[in-house]
């Protein structure tokens, strides 16, 4: 029998007709796990980010969920929000994930926002590196603007007039989808909008 992967309780499945026909989604929490965290689906407009689209919100449950994922890099849950991932993603053509800075690659040992895409089967490109190890939630507003830009372009990267689709964990002041959404538009894209899972 599965466990939940945060509280690993086991997991009870009934017999239904999507599981015999072998269609029914592989549970991944237990259903007090999954109640706790609170769908938002919060949509932000504006100029140079056109769209960010923000699945859940930060709670306790979030909190938990991302101290595990992240910094105690339990890679496993990378499937618990695959299958919302895919179903907001899988329409869009371009899909580019925030990078980690490579010193910071190393530190957390995996790519956390690669590892929710790859698990929720969305194809993705690297075209922007990031140049800074700054974390933006932990500056202030003036720090904030007198920083240097985080990311610049993959030089491999051919950017088309088209919409690209950044997708980062968190959208807290913005100030990290703007940068990025700031080269890729300098670069010639003639769209760019965002995915994250929660909102801060």
């Amino acid at each position: 029998m599965n466990r939940c992967l945060l509280c690993e309780q086991l997991l009870e499945r009934r017999p239904t007709w999507q599981g015999l026909l072998g269609v029914q989604k592989k549970q991944h929490l237990c259903e007090t796990c999954s109640n706790s965290f609170q769908r938002a689906d919060i949509i932000k407009e504006g100029d140079l980010l056109d769209r960010v689209h923000s699945l859940y919100e930060y709670n306790e449950a979030m909190r938990e969920f991302f101290h595990q994922y992240k910094f105690l890099q339990d890679v496993a849950l990378a499937d618990v929000f695959a299958e919302e991932l895919r179903s907001v993603l899988q329409e869009k053509k371009v899909v580019v994930p925030i990078p980690m800075h490579p010193e910071k690659r190393v530190e957390r040992t995996f790519a956390h926002v690669d590892e929710l895409l790859t698990r929720a089967s969305i194809p993705f490109g690297h075209v922007l590196e990031k140049t800074s190890m700054a974390v933006m939630g932990e500056k202030t507003r003036e720090e904030r603007l007198a920083m240097k830009p985080l990311f610049t372009l993959n030089e491999k990267a051919v950017i088309e007039p088209i919409t690209y689709t950044i997708v980062d964990d968190i959208y807290t002041t913005g100030t990290t989808l703007n940068q990025a959404a700031a080269v890729l538009k300098e670069a010639g894209a003639k769209r760019v909008e965002a995915v994250t899972l929660i909102r801060a």
